[in-house]
């Protein structure tokens, strides 16, 4: 007789297949008649690790940020109760980027948080020799936190001899040692897709629609600016319970679109375009108009992405918009926040809540309602 640990085989057991068999308990709730496919079928998910309110006590944490948007960093840390590690980040006289973490980060689990706004390329570039950084430093994984996705919006040949930036920038991603990443609101949903690493992938709509409820706003109708958004705004519409309305929209060049009508009734109507990037504001206040001329009472706009460049701030001031809502995963020009019709939602603690999540192993998806 051989014994190991708890474990006793006999050599008889050994000799005869199935021998043992007879004197094994079933699992508790599993039926010995069923086959392995519908045991597996009818098991329970393990209990999940619960997450804690609090990672300052984790050696094996850190968060850390680059200058795109440092107070939403900060503000990511309070709500997780973890400091921004230290780093000395400097440009030299031509621009380039020079880094170096001053803290220990070998086998730790880190988080770098950096949208590739403006200045895009040299956000971007930032972002992946922090990474870079990380990786010869021996980090055990590394998350690249990306609240907004430049060069999103080429995703796809749409005509002849064009780039698809948004796969090339996975592949920068990834090629710098990123071993899985989160994202807000992608432009577009299969970008997930371009990745050859664990991508999580968030909404603003939980913010957004908190917001828009506490307005209770009367007959509201949600917009899509365009086809392409329509599935955005249906998700927004059902959790608003409201109906939805769609702009026929064509785009004639790059940040130019001519509007052509609006699909659905929003006569009298409180209308509330949904969109995900607010860039030149040329889309939005050609649909407010739209909507104006389609009999609409009065103009909403929100959007997770507050881009903002060219002349998009003198456009919102002088259009009929009521007020237009965006989030945080890009910092505000001066002049956008003394806008009296802008007004920003922070999404810090949906972000700090996916960290923790992701660092815990447990459930991401709890979060998107």
């Amino acid at each position: 007789m051989m014994e190991v640990g708890t474990v006793t085989e006999t050599l008889e057991d050994k000799q005869t297949p199935g021998a043992g068999d007879a004197n094994k308990q079933p699992n508790p709730g599993q039926n010995p008649g069923q086959n392995p496919d519908q045991r597996a079928k009818d098991a329970k998910p393990a209990p999940e690790r619960k997450r804690t309110r609090n990672l300052s006590e984790d050696r094996r944490f850190k968060l850390f940020s680059g200058t795109a948007n440092r107070p939403l960093s900060e503000e990511i840390g309070r709500h997780i109760g973890v400091p921004v590690g230290e780093v000395k980040l400097q440009r030299f006289a031509d621009g380039e980027v020079y880094f170096q973490l001053l803290e220990n980060v070998r086998g730790v689990d880190v988080f770098v948080v950096q949208p590739t706004c403006y200045p895009v390329d040299q956000n971007l570039m930032e972002l992946l020799v922090m990474i870079d950084a990380l990786k010869r430093a021996s980090a055990a994984r590394i998350t690249a936190v990306v609240p907004y996705y430049g060069y999103a919006r080429q995703d796809r040949k749409d005509r002849p001899r064009v780039a698809i930036s948004a796969k090339l920038i996975a592949d920068l991603l990834t090629t710098a040692g990123a071993h899985r990443a989160l994202f807000v609101d992608l432009h577009a949903a299969q970008i997930q897709g371009f990745f050859n690493i664990p991508v999580d992938h968030m909404f603003a709509s939980p913010v957004l629609v908190s917001h828009f409820r506490s307005l209770a706003l009367p007959n509201l109708t949600v917009v899509s600016p365009d086809a392409g958004g329509v599935e955005r705004a249906r998700h927004f519409a059902q959790k608003m319970g409201a109906p939805l309305a769609i702009v026929d929209k064509r785009r004639t060049d790059i940040n130019v679109a001519e509007v052509m009508n609006v699909v659905g009734d929003v006569a009298g109507k409180t209308a509330l375009i949904i969109d995900d990037i607010i860039d030149t504001a040329g889309t939005l206040v050609k649909t407010v108009d739209a909507l104006y001329a389609s009999g609409a009472s009065a103009v909403y706009a929100c959007a997770s992405h507050a881009v903002l460049s060219g002349p998009a701030i003198d456009r919102i001031a002088n259009s009929r918009l009521e007020q237009v809502v965006v989030t945080n995963t890009i910092p505000l020009r001066e002049a956008a926040q003394k806008l009296p019709k802008i007004k920003v939602l922070s999404i810090a603690g949906l972000l700090g809540a996916a960290i923790e999540s992701i660092h815990m192993e447990t459930s991401v998806s709890t979060l998107f309602s």
